[in-house]
This record gives C-alpha cells, structure tokens and sequence, in this order.
C-alpha cells in the first residue's frame, strides 16, 4: 500500500477533522477564488487598460482570450501535475506562479508583455481550480465533504459576481494596476498557508520521465484552437473558413489525444472513469451550468451598460444580488445535500436555474434594477444546488487515485460550457438585434404607434410627424432608440437560450443512477 493510500484511509478513520485540514483548504480555496476572480474582475475594467496601453480595440479582447486558452490548456493537466509534485507543493507552487505573473501584469508597458503575462497567470490559475475540488474528496471523510464542498462552490460562484462590482470601484478608486496588484497579498497568504498547513507530500517524482509531450502537444494545440475559433466565430461567422479551420482542426486534435491517451500504458490524463455514467453525466452538468453562469455574468453587465448606460460600478452593485443569494442559500444547500437524494436537488437548482433565466426573456429597454432582483434572486440560490449535488455525482464514486484527473476534466467542462455559451450568446445577440432593428424601422416607417411609444418615442411627437419626410436630424435621434430596443429583443433570447440549457440539464437527471445523501467515495 502506497503513501497515498495509507494517508486516505487514515483520513476516511478520523472521527473529527482537524481544524489544521480545515485551515488549509480555507487557504486552497482562497487561492482559487483568486483565479476565478482575476477572469470577472477585469472585465468592466478593459476600456480602461485599452487607452494606457494603447491597444487596438479589435484586440482588446485577447486580456482575457489570453487568460482563459491558458486556463482551458492547465486544467486537465491538474492529474498528472498532482501526481508529479504532490497536491500541497503543486498549490504551492502554482499560487506562487500565480501571484508574481498578477506583478507582472501590473508592471506591464505594452500589449504583448500583458499578454505574456496573463497566459502565465492564466495557466497557474487552471491548476488551482480542480485542485480544490479533488482536496474535497481527498483530504476529508465522506461526511464532512458536504461543507467542503459548500465552501469551495461559494468561492467559485461568488467570484464572477463580486468581479465587477470589484473591477469598477478599483479602476474608479485607483487605477487599473490595481485589478492584479491585489492578488499579492491573498496569494501570499494562500501559498503559506497550504505550505505550512497541508501535510503530506503524495508525490512521485518518477512520474517526471513518463509524461506523454506528444500527447500534450496535441492536446494543447486542440484546445487552443477550440478556444481561438469560439472567439471569432460570432464576428466571423460560424461557416466562415477561418472558423471552420480552427473547430475542425481542434476536434480531430481532441479525438487523436483522446485515442492516443485511451490506448496509452501511461497516459497523461487518465480517462478510464468515462464509464462511470454518472460522471459522464456530471461533466454534462457541469458544462450547461458554465453556459448558465458565464452567460448571465456577460449577459447583465451587457444589457446594463449598453442598453441603459451604467457605469461599471453601477452595474456591479446592481449584480449584487446573485452573490448575497448565493450565500444565503448555501447554508441551506449544504444541509438539505445531507439528507435529500442529490437527483432531486440538481434537478430542482437547473429547474430554478430556469425559471430565474426565463423570467430575463420578458425584459426591455425601460428594464433596470427593480425588475432584475427576483430573477438574479432565484439565479443565484439556484446555483449553489447546480453546483454540490452534481460535484458528488460526478466524482464521489470515482477510485482516489483518479480523483485528480477526473476533477480536472469535470472542471473543464465548466469553462468549455462557458466558452461555448458566451460565443453563442455573441452570434445570437448580433445577428439577432439586426433582424429586430429592422423590423422595428419597418413599424415606424407604417405608422404604428405602439412600436414608437415602446422605444420611448412620444406619442404626440410621433402622431405629429406621422406622414412628414423624414430628415436626418430625426434619423439620428431616433436610431439610439431603435438600436437599444433591438438589442434588448436581442439579449431576451439570449436569455431563452440559456433556460434552454437548464432545462436540458433536469432531463439529463433523468438518466442519473441514484445515489444516496452522502454516498460519495468508497475509499472515504
């Protein structure tokens, strides 16, 4: 019996946990929230690192392009580095990583220095994510992997919320820098404390010798590729030759790694728990919910700035309500994961995951604070039942030795769902606002007086012009309305695009084999 092993069912027999363990993974989860925040917490801050740094505004996008492919590429790497260095050293190592490139990106003078940067900060933020996640199942007994979990799930939804409202008072209050000289001082404290707190090496260094490069090539190039053709398709089109070169090109790379890996003696990422079907299933989960929670973090801060014209800290206070949701709602999650069938509560967070997203669909123009706070209510206590329940599905019945690598392929599937979901939200949005921008021009030009009072047009001013040539001056007054009222159809359906994707998730429960409250990994 190895190391490991040994050290697991020594865990699985402590009656108590020690509050040492609990510590450290306080600290691990610190360190993650940290890389999932460093993606959200720039966002409402691009146009300010734009203009110091004089970047072009085609590729502005590539600050957080840049992060994201690196993440996509670090994630299912998490296995075989945990294997390599050890969970503890490899958090270490990684926060470390992490927090010297957040330096450096505060140091950056020019676009390509930010962009080395954030690909460095990128893929030492990938590892940290499907670490905490595998710790929940390695490091505590089946009992307390509820609350692990709880904590953990807090800290991965919370930060895409908290994000913006960060984002906009920091860029407001100081400067841009700012937006990563602030992961100095979480960092430091998270690496040390996993240090210092984590005991345990659980490494094997041999594992060094054995790495498949090819495999990682291409597995590297494939999710590149995905990621790179996801960005440019909305502007591009999804049949233009440049995309489908780049999403073909990236599926045969995914199918060559994935037989390549499946026949290998020693493979890179092991895949061998694909056929568990509630892990398969779980990975589908996890993707919807990366549509779901990626998309509404685009989807508000778009409609708000763009259509009612807030400010970046007007719209993080306004999306305030989907974090203190999620935090009154945890206590709840946790508690009720202990005693109801996980089947039943991941189909009743996707079925108020649902409701919450359909209920945008109905939004206009007019739509701001007051008609956005039940449905970012029922979005974020539904997240956390979208995110416990289907994390013990997925990986508490998956051997210990293989929990690494099948956290970190679940944990990809989240940012997969997202990247996807986002690049549709963009094609819909844009392709969409343009049909309705029309067909709006097309009821005024016939005179209907609905249409122009619903784009805030008023009535007696349109009654009054109703037949006049129409002149520039009143073209141009009255294309902003137009503009916003498509836009505003435009992200409805957007909206409806993601209830679709929740709703798809409660049929999957369907075909989930029952587990138990509590059931999770037999080695716990």
């Amino acid at each position: 019996m190895n190391q490991t092993e040994t050290t697991l069912r020594a865990v699985g027999r402590t009656a108590d946990v020690p509050f040492r363990t609990w510590l450290a993974f306080a600290a691990m989860c610190l360190g993650m929230f940290m890389a999932i925040l460093d993606i959200q917490i720039v966002t409402t801050s691009l146009p300010a690192i734009r203009a110091a740094l004089k970047i072009p505004t085609d590729k502005m996008i590539w600050i957080q392009t840049a992060y994201l492919t690196a993440e996509i590429v670090a994630i299912p790497l998490t296995g075989y580095l945990t294997r390599l260095m050890g969970m503890r050293w490899l958090f270490v190592i990684a926060t470390a990583v992490f927090t010297a490139a957040s330096v450096g990106c505060a140091a950056s003078s020019s676009f390509a220095v930010l962009i080395g940067w954030r690909v460095i900060q990128g893929f030492a933020g990938g590892t940290l994510i499907p670490a905490v996640f595998s710790a929940i199942f390695l490091l505590f007994p089946e009992r307390a992997q509820g609350l692990a979990t709880t904590i953990a799930g807090v800290a991965a939804v919370l930060a895409p919320t908290v994000g913006p409202i960060a984002g906009g008072y920091i860029t407001q209050t100081w400067s841009w820098h700012w937006l990563f000289l602030i992961n100095v001082l979480p960092g430091i404290l998270a690496a040390t404390g996993t240090g210092m707190l984590l005991s345990g090496k659980w490494s094997d260094w041999h594992v060094a010798g054995r790495i498949d490069l090819m495999a990682l090539v291409i597995m590297a190039a494939g999710l590149v590729a995905l990621q790179l053709g996801l960005k440019d398709a909305p502007a591009l089109g999804w049949g233009s030759s440049g995309v489908a070169l780049l999403l073909g090109g990236s599926l045969v790379a995914i199918a060559l790694f994935i037989w390549r890996t499946w026949n290998s003696a020693d493979p890179l990422v092991e895949l061998r728990f694909v056929n568990d079907r509630n892990f398969a299933i779980g990975c589908a989960l996890s993707f919807l919910l990366g549509v779901g929670l990626f998309g509404m973090s685009y989807l508000m801060p778009f409609f708000l700035g763009i259509v009612r014209g807030h400010g970046s800290l007007r719209i993080g206070e306004i999306m305030l309500v989907t974090g203190l949701a999620q935090l009154a709602s945890a206590p709840l999650a946790v508690m009720l994961e202990r005693k109801v069938d996980a089947r039943a509560l991941t189909a009743f967070g996707f079925a108020l995951f649902a409701a919450g997203q359909l209920i945008s669909t109905q939004q206009t123009q007019a739509s701001d604070a007051a008609q956005m706070v039940l449905p970012q209510i029922l979005r974020g206590a539904a997240s956390m039942f979208c995110l416990l329940p289907p994390t013990r599905l997925a990986l508490g019945r998956i051997k210990p030795e293989l929990v690494a690598d099948a956290s970190g392929v679940f944990n990809l599937m989240r940012n997969l769902g997202g990247a996807i979901g986002l690049a549709l939200i963009d094609t819909v949005i844009f392709s969409r606002s343009t049909t309705y921008g029309q067909n709006i021009a097309d009821q005024l030009r016939a005179g209907n007086v609905g249409t122009a009072v619903s784009i805030g047009i008023p009535r007696d001013a349109f009654l009054e012009n109703l037949g006049q040539p129409v002149d520039e001056f009143t073209t141009e007054m009255v294309r902003p309305l137009v503009e916003k009222a498509a836009l505003a159809h435009a992200v409805n359906d957007a909206w409806l695009l993601l209830g679709g994707a929740s709703v798809l998730a409660v049929m999957l429960v369907l075909f989930v084999r029952k587990v138990g409250p509590q059931q999770g990994n037999p080695a716990a």
